[in-house]
């Protein structure tokens, strides 16, 4: 027997990494969530509603153990049975296995909320120390209030507020009030990321040089303004 080729015309089986890596969150034991696959398994081929005697010598479980397994899937909300009727008025049964994707999708949606909010908090601790350091002290009870308004009532991203802090270091200017004036002009020209913060500084730069070297041309013009006129007289022919 062609064991290679049954193995092809069996057909394969497509299981999400997902599922295998949070099926115990969603409450499902081992049996239970080799039970569901055996269902959908039958679905992806398309028998929507296969003989569960089938399953349960596949599985090496007997009948009554299959029909608990069933009542468990179905209580813990990963499997729904839905009955239909068609044109002629027969009706049908088959399986909804859309319960699951949508309680994983639940806690997938909840893990990367609460990543966001452990990231934002690493990032605001972060920024505290940052200030500590560039201030060469403690922070005062007053500067840790200023700054988690600027954080938590101006809606500053702490990202935005280490930029200013680095703007008034380059500055010398180690001053909350000084910061606080680099915010607010920035919120008066919509720069509320990095990106826009550097195309800033850029746009800064550029006009600086640019001044600096309307000036030296300037100054340039007046010195030679000053210069004595070179004459054409040949000092060594005779008049």
């Amino acid at each position: 027997m062609d064991f290679v080729k049954e193995w092809l015309q069996a057909g394969q089986m497509t299981v999400s990494r997902l599922l295998l890596q949070h099926y115990h969150r969603l409450g499902l034991t081992t049996e239970e969530l080799v039970f569901w696959l055996e269902l959908n398994s039958y679905s992806q081929q398309g028998e929507t509603f296969p003989d569960l005697d089938q399953i349960a010598r596949q599985m090496g479980l007997s009948q009554a153990q299959v029909f608990k397994l069933l009542e468990q899937v179905v209580a813990k909300e990963v499997l729904q049975i839905v009955t239909a009727q068609d044109s002629q008025g027969r009706q049908t049964d088959s399986y909804d296995f859309s319960p699951l994707y949508e309680k994983l999708t639940t806690i997938l949606q909840a893990d990367a909320a609460q990543a966001e909010v452990t990231s934002k908090e690493d990032q605001v601790s972060h920024l505290y120390q940052i200030f500590e350091q560039e201030f060469g002290r403690p922070l005062s009870p007053l500067e840790y209030e200023r700054i988690a308004g600027w954080l938590d009532e101006d809606h500053y991203d702490p990202e935005l507020v280490r930029l200013a802090l680095k703007e008034a270091v380059t500055h010398q200017a180690r001053s909350l009030s000084y910061i606080d004036r680099i915010l607010l002009n920035w919120e008066s020209k919509n720069i509320k990321t990095k990106e826009a913060v550097t195309n800033e500084q850029a746009r800064r730069k550029m006009a600086l040089l640019q001044k600096e070297a309307e000036v030296s041309q300037g100054a340039g013009t007046a010195e030679d303004q000053q210069l004595p006129p070179i004459t054409l007289h040949n000092p060594f022919k005779e008049d």
